[in-house]
């Protein structure tokens, strides 16, 4: 089964940098690579150039388009048009992922399943300090570094950091009362399930404007699972000048009508009313 990892990002070329030195780390790599870029400058296209330099041998393509305001949607409708895997892996790229995070995405995969999961957060301090070797050697990931550097602040965000055998850690996920939510920083599903309700709605800009789709898979018969324990991610803190709480508020609404009317299929998706 072939597996593209879809990167999205936005004029944050160190986080890029760093997100895909952890991806470079994985027990499993990806098959390919699409960078979602929603407009972003030579900065982060020399950080895409890069990589790509260092590793010939994986396959990447930089999806971009011109910068019009916050477009996540738009750009990665556009990465997931032009991929020819079977299986998408989502990811911002502002978070960097644990060794075993695309092993797991595929180790439970179904067709009938979107899988998600969430986020363990740095405050801009600790972001500000993380180097590449905190990511290639592994250590960001440590309980120790993240207790030390306060990005655990509850029960639940310590049993994000593996410290229990993988079958406990694979039961706290089927048992985990948090709804099964689409997670646009950590979430996979089978491409073909996401053409079949046209992708994500291109209408809805930031703050939880992934959901949507989630409740439109699950409203087609493709419903959500966990990843909370098992898919550790790590979340390096950013300024988010194009956070809008009334739109924040209208994506809530949108998504409680979506659930509710049991919608499967956007018209401001991958396909517009007025294609052919």
């Amino acid at each position: 089964m072939r597996t593209e990892l879809i990167v999205s990002t936005y004029n944050n070329p160190r986080a890029l940098g760093l997100s895909l030195v952890s991806v470079a780390c994985q027990q499993r790599l990806p098959d390919s690579i699409a960078i979602a870029d929603d407009g972003s400058g030579p900065e982060t296209a020399a950080v895409v150039e890069a990589f790509r330099a260092a590793h010939p041998a994986l396959p990447l393509r930089h999806v971009w388009h011109e910068d019009r305001g916050f477009e996540k949607n738009a750009i990665l409708n556009r990465a997931i048009a032009t991929s020819e895997a079977e299986f998408l892996v989502f990811i911002d790229g502002d978070v960097l992922i644990h060794p075993g995070f695309i092993a797991r995405h595929l180790e439970i995969a179904r067709p009938d399943r979107f899988s998600s999961g969430s986020l363990i957060r740095l405050d801009a301090e600790a972001t500000a300090a993380v180097t590449e070797e905190d990511v290639h050697s592994g250590r960001v990931f440590d309980r120790n570094w993240l207790r030390a550097n306060r990005a655990i602040d509850r029960a639940g965000t310590w049993a994000k950091t593996m410290p229990f055998p993988k079958p406990v850690q694979a039961a706290l996920d089927r048992l985990s009362p948090v709804q099964r939510a689409w997670c646009g920083a950590n979430a996979s599903a089978f491409r073909e399930a996401i053409l079949r309700v046209n992708g994500f709605d291109e209408t809805m800009k930031w703050g939880g404007e992934d959901k949507e789709l989630g409740v439109r898979l699950a409203n087609s018969g493709v419903r959500g699972q966990h990843l909370r324990f098992t898919a550790p991610l790590i979340h390096l803190d950013h300024p988010r000048g194009y956070a809008d709480p009334a739109i924040k508020a209208a994506n809530r609404r949108k998504v409680k009508a979506a659930r509710a009317s049991g919608i499967t299929w956007t018209a401001h998706g991958l396909r517009k009313p007025d294609a052919a």
